[in-house]
């Protein structure tokens, strides 16, 4: 008999500090402020890095569930990006729970990370700015997702520094040559 072969991922060398919690008597969009703080805080994080300047967050119920960036750099994957990553580590969920959650992004989602929306019914995206990359949008509303664009200044300013000091990366990270 043959063994598996061991497939070894990247995983930070060093725990991250656990996600804050939402202070008590924010209105509805101080809360959404608060939480796109968090995944503006994830993509500078991924940017320093050395990856892509892609954060998310995913709340529910005003509690914060997890965070996330894109790490295709760091873990050497294909699909970590910020959506996916900040999906995967809340770990195993309810369907209740993602019906009833609302996903944080500092860019317009892609396709796949749209998709991953879209199969946990994630009803609510936020979105930091979608002037630099907007693909998915169209998509999303027509599945009923509520989407909030905040044309975020410092989202704006991570991806134009992308752009200029690491476009190659940036394409490749979209599927272009």
């Amino acid at each position: 008999m043959c063994a598996s072969p061991t497939v070894s991922r990247k995983e930070p060398a060093v725990p991250e500090a656990p996600v804050p919690t939402v202070p008590p008597g924010l209105s509805g969009e101080e809360q959404d402020r608060f939480f796109m703080a968090l995944a503006v805080e994830q993509a500078r994080i991924g940017w320093e890095e050395g990856g892509v300047p892609i954060g998310a967050a995913l709340a529910h119920e005003g509690r914060v569930l997890a965070v996330g960036r894109n790490r295709r750099v760091q873990m050497g994957s294909a699909i970590r990006h910020g959506e996916t990553d900040c999906i995967e580590r809340a770990g195993r969920l309810p369907a209740s729970v993602y019906r009833n959650s609302v996903l944080y992004t500092t860019l317009s989602p892609c396709y796949m990370c749209a998709g991953t929306a879209l199969l946990y019914d994630i009803p609510r995206i936020v979105i930091g700015e979608n002037r630099t990359f907007q693909a998915s949008e169209e998509l999303l509303r027509s599945h009923g997702v509520q989407l909030s664009v905040l044309d975020d200044p410092e989202c704006i300013e991570l991806m134009q520094r992308m752009l200029a000091e690491r476009p190659a990366l940036w394409n490749e990270d979209i599927g272009e040559e």
